[in-house]
């Protein structure tokens, strides 16, 4: 169902007027989007690309081809490792996140695109999850999704996280 939920945010953060009929398939709950003038497309990131393509937005997507590559190795990296992964699989995710991310403000290239939208969707209940320990140790992780929860539109469903406290002062001073 959280893909479901996604989906209704990203239309709204598309702009896209008119919501779609979903449903969905299988054990692992596939979203299916059903189509008045063709055939049902299934899976998140094939119905999340039809969608930007709908708001004719293909910058989303990627400009360059080697660009256009980065958005959608991150969205598949969303669905083979995030996705469904268990709480051992966290901490490398973290790791791998915060390792690409160090000199990085979005996963693809040097604009947001729908590969940092959803990989904000799949993380969000682990960064809500994590101590501020954790946060902090993951710093470039947790400066990519404040910086992604803060763009306009893109947290409808899912509630603010506090990410880090303010680091102004030394400890000695508070």
């Amino acid at each position: 169902m959280m893909a479901l939920r996604e989906l209704s945010s990203l239309e709204k953060a598309l702009g896209l007027k008119k919501p779609n009929k979903y449903s969905t398939q299988g054990d692992k709950k596939v979203p299916v989007l059903h189509s008045s003038n063709g055939p049902a497309l299934v899976g998140l990131v094939t119905i999340s690309t039809h969608l930007v393509r709908e708001a004719k937005l293909p910058k989303l997507l990627g400009g360059s081809a080697e660009h256009k590559a980065l958005v959608q190795q991150w969205m598949e990296y969303r669905l083979t490792k995030v996705d469904g992964c268990h709480k051992e699989d966290i901490k490398t995710i973290l790791k791998d996140l915060n390792s690409y991310l160090e000199d990085k403000v979005y996963l693809a290239g040097n604009q947001f695109t729908l590969a940092d939208t959803l990989m904000y969707y799949g993380i969000h209940h682990i960064i809500v999850g994590l101590a501020v320990q954790e946060k902090e140790k993951h710093m470039n992780v947790t400066r990519w999704f404040d910086h992604i929860q803060h763009y306009p539109s893109v947290r409808h469903h899912l509630p603010p996280v506090v990410v880090l406290r303010n680091r102004v002062y030394t400890s000695g001073y508070h």
